[in-house]
Order: structure tokens, then C-alpha cells, then sequence
């Protein structure tokens, strides 16, 4: 006892955050929290000035975000080998100053995660593990399924996006020689005055090899939601159609894969590619989705660069056909390193009747330091058709004649280019920087008069977490 006594304490000197390491049972303390200063210059190309001048919108603001998350979790071993588990955290954020939204020095307190799981012992057969209550889930690359939580807006802290955990998830997983099958029930956490009443389910098969490869199979099914859908008007000239709770019977498939580094002629290679597709036969919706991933490692070179080229497409809206073709991004991992389209640009577009082409130059000066360049060129698959949420419908006089149209006229969006320097202080301090600039395409520019501006912005934040 006072061996086992001794060996806790010198456990909880070494690693500050552990409470209590006996008789079968640990506490730990969990905390993270984040300070982020953003500027930006002609947010949103400078739109402001021409479709909203009298709206008091300043298209060149900085503020700062703040978040902390603490949390705490526990594991307790039980006779029969099986252990039980849990944790609890919140997420309190502030962002002081007015954002790219014109939300500002507003902020909230909410719950994160707060489930309890129990996982079968691993005596060389299968593994299963059940929790209920909220917690993250993420499933393939995030093409579909992520970002349980909103951030911004008056939760605050909108770059940042510290909430990660779905307001209610029953997940169930059974695994076994690396084969994974995992089935679910998530209700996002949104923000109250944009609540969809969303609910989805679904099962995900995965299998992953020794050295990072894997192949895998998601189903998702969306069985409540009020959550609407846009549809192009007859031959792209109107205003789009507004379905309202029509994202409700919407199934996807996502299948997904990545190799393992390769070796022989392929040295150093690794390909990925996702494929998705979307249908709902009480709208008559048949959409889809994809991505095609080429990354090298040139392992010889000084500073280890690994070059990385990358096609996404979403399909939108065909205005000339009766069937819905929009893809539905669901809740996607919106970072640059994963399903962005653009830096800058995907802030304005979903990945919805976009296409991009993605380059991306990552070295590390030191084992500590990375530094990050990337490109995206940024187009539209279908014209006449919305982009986002039909936000750039709008009179067009072309030729003399009036017509209410949506979308844009020329497939060509934008293009992005972002540089990032990131840096480990320590085990627990990590020190992000970025600038990054938009160039508007002619789709861009022919949806209003007079020059449109680049659009820059730059942030440095640094993040603590133990």
C-alpha cells in the first residue's frame, strides 16, 4: 500500500493534471484555452460597399478571441477487466472587438462534453466501447461528419471554433485486427438562433494498416431536421427556390481511403481519395461529392519539405433539370489542412457547387517549426445557380433586359493564397501565425460594378493545453 501510495504521487508530481491514480481509478484534469489576434481588409472582396452601403459594415477590423475549456475525466478498472469512463468539460469564449460577421466583445459559456462509455477488456478478441452523452466524433477525413459544435457569431471566439462535441451522440464500436465498425446518433450543438433541430444516425466501417493507410465506409442518415435547401430557378433566371426542412430524409454514402507512404518506384508517395454521394427521394435529391490527394516527402532534402496537390468537388444545382443536385457539406472539418475550399474563400463558400485545386508546400526548418504555403484555385460547377445560400442573387441588365438571377456567370471564384508558420514552444504551448490574400475571379467581379479589391488578413494566436 504505501509502495502503491508513493508510486501515485510520484505519478501526480510528474504530470501536474493527474488528481488521483489508485485502487483501479484515475482523475485527470483537462484545460485549454487559446488567445487569437485576426485583422482582415476588404472582408468579403468589399462587397459591403456595393450591395449594402447604408448597412454600417466595416470591411477592415482586428479584434481578439479568447477561449478556455477545462474539463475532467476519470477511468475506473472493474473486476471483470472492463472500464468504465467518463468525462465532463465546457467551453467559456469572448471575442473582444467586432469579427468578419460584424458579431463583437459578445461571448457564452456551454456545456462541451459530458459522457459516460464502458470498453470491453482487450484480451486478443474484439473490443467494444459504448458512450452516451456528449463528445466528439469525427468519421473518415471529416468530408461529412466533425465539427459537432458552433462557434462565433454571439458564442464568440469565431476563428478559433473551440467547440468540437455534438450536443447528444449514442456511440457504439466494436474493433478487432484493425477493423472498426462504428455505429451512431449525434444532434449537433448549434447555436440557438440558428438551431436546425438536426438528428442524424449511421454506421462506418474502417480499416487501418500499420504505417497510417486505411479504407473505410460511412452511412449517414438525417432523421429530423429543419434545416432547409436551395434549388436554382428554371434555366438560372429568377430567384432561387427556397425548400424549407428539406435536408430531412437526406442519406450519404462517403467512402474513403488513404495509402500507407510508399516504397520502390513510389518512394515517399502516399495517395487518398474520398467519394461521396447524396440522395433523398422525397425532394428528388441526387448529388455528389469527391476529392483526389497526391502527396510526396522529398525525405533527402534539408528541411524535409512534403509537397502535397489535392482536387475537391462538390456538385451544385443544375438549373436546367428538375432534380435537386446540390451537394449538402453536413458538418465538415472546415480547417485549411482539411476540407477549406481556399483560406480566405471558405469563408464565404461551403463546399457547395464548388470546385478547387489545392498545392501545398510544407518544411520544417527545425523539429519545433513548421512552415506552411498554400494555394487554392476556386471555381464553380455549375453557373446560374446559388453558390452558398443565394446570397448573390441579384438584377441583371446584360443586353438591356432586367432578369433576377443567382449564382454566377463566370465559373472562375477566386483565388487563395495562405502562409503559415507554425511553432511547439513546449509540450503544451503551441504558437500558430498566418497571412493569407484572396484574389477575386471573374465570377467574383461580374457580380457587381467597379473594381472588387483583394482581400487580406493575417492572425497570430498561441494555444496552451494540458
Amino acid at each position: 500500500m504505501l509502495l502503491a501510495t508513493g508510486t501515485s504521487l510520484q505519478a501526480q508530481a510528474s504530470d501536474p493534471m493527474l488528481i488521483h491514480d489508485a485502487d483501479g481509478l484515475t482523475v485527470r484534469g483537462h484545460l485549454q484555452f487559446g488567445l487569437n489576434a485576426v485583422s482582415e481588409a476588404n472582408l468579403f472582396w468589399n462587397f459591403s460597399d456595393t450591395v449594402a452601403p447604408g448597412s454600417g459594415f466595416d470591411p477592415d477590423t482586428s479584434w481578439l478571441e479568447v477561449y478556455v475549456k477545462p474539463g475532467l475525466s476519470f477511468e475506473k478498472m472493474l473486476d471483470s477487466g472492463s472500464v468504465l469512463y467518463g468525462k465532463a468539460s465546457a467551453v467559456a469564449s469572448y471575442t473582444f472587438g467586432t469579427d468578419a460577421y460584424d458579431f463583437g466583445d459578445t461571448g457564452r459559456i456551454t456545456l462541451e462534453e459530458a459522457y459516460l462509455g464502458l470498453r470491453t477488456p482487450a484480451d486478443g478478441g474484439p473490443v467494444f466501447d459504448f458512450s452516451l452523452g456528449p463528445r466528439e466524433l469525427k468519421l473518415g477525413t471529416g468530408m461529412l461528419i466533425a465539427n459537432g459544435g458552433s462557434s462565433g457569431f454571439e458564442r464568440g471566439a469565431l476563428k478559433f471554433g473551440p467547440r468540437k462535441a455534438w450536443e447528444k451522440a449514442a456511440i457504439a464500436r466494436l474493433t478487432q485486427d484493425g477493423l472498426t465498425g462504428t455505429a451512431f446518433y449525434i444532434d449537433p450543438n448549434e447555436r440557438p438562433a440558428n438551431d436546425g433541430k438536426n438528428r442524424l444516425a449511421g454506421l462506418d466501417l474502417r480499416h487501418d494498416w500499420a504505417g497510417g493507410g486505411f479504407l473505410g465506409l460511412t452511412f449517414a442518415s438525417v432523421l429530423n431536421s429543419e434545416s432547409p435547401y436551395i434549388q436554382a430557378a428554371p434555366g438560372g433566371s429568377g430567384a432561387p427556390t427556397i425548400l424549407p426542412g428539406a435536408r430531412e430524409g437526406t442519406r450519404a454514402l462517403n467512402l474513403y481511403a488513404r495509402t500507407s507512404p510508399l516504397s520502390g518506384a513510389l518512394e515517399n508517395w502516399s495517395f487518398a481519395a474520398d467519394l461521396a454521394r447524396e440522395w433523398n427521394d422525397d425532394i428528388d435529391l441526387s448529388a455528389w461529392a469527391g476529392r483526389v490527394q497526391a502527396s510526396h516527402a522529398f525525405a533527402s532534402l534539408p528541411w524535409s519539405p512534403t509537397l502535397t496537390y489535392s482536387f475537391q468537388t462538390f456538385s451544385g444545382d443544375d438549373p436546367n433539370t428538375t432534380r435537386l443536385e446540390r451537394f449538402d457539406p453536413l458538418y465538415y472539418e472546415g480547417s485549411p489542412s482539411a476540407w477549406a475550399t481556399g483560406s480566405k474563400s471558405s469563408m464565404v463558400f461551403i463546399n457547395s457547387n464548388v470546385q478547387s485545386h489545392n498545392i501545398a508546400l510544407s518544411v520544417k526548418p527545425t523539429p519545433r517549426d513548421t512552415i506552411t504555403l498554400r494555394y487554392a484555385h476556386i471555381r464553380a460547377n455549375e453557373l446560374f445557380s446559388p453558390i452558398q445560400f443565394g446570397q448573390a442573387t441579384r438584377l441583371d441588365t446584360t443586353g438591356g433586359t432586367a432578369n433576377v438571377i443567382s449564382g454566377v456567370t463566370n465559373a472562375h471564384l477566386s483565388d487563395d493564397l495562405f502562409l503559415e508558420y507554425s511553432r511547439i514552444i513546449n509540450r503544451n504551448t503551441y504558437l500558430t501565425a498566418g497571412i493569407s490574400v484572396s484574389f477575386p475571379g471573374e465570377g467574383i467581379k461580374n457580380t457587381v460594378s467597379g473594381d472588387v479589391p483583394n482581400w487580406t488578413g493575417g492572425f497570430i494566436n498561441v494555444v496552451f493545453n494540458f
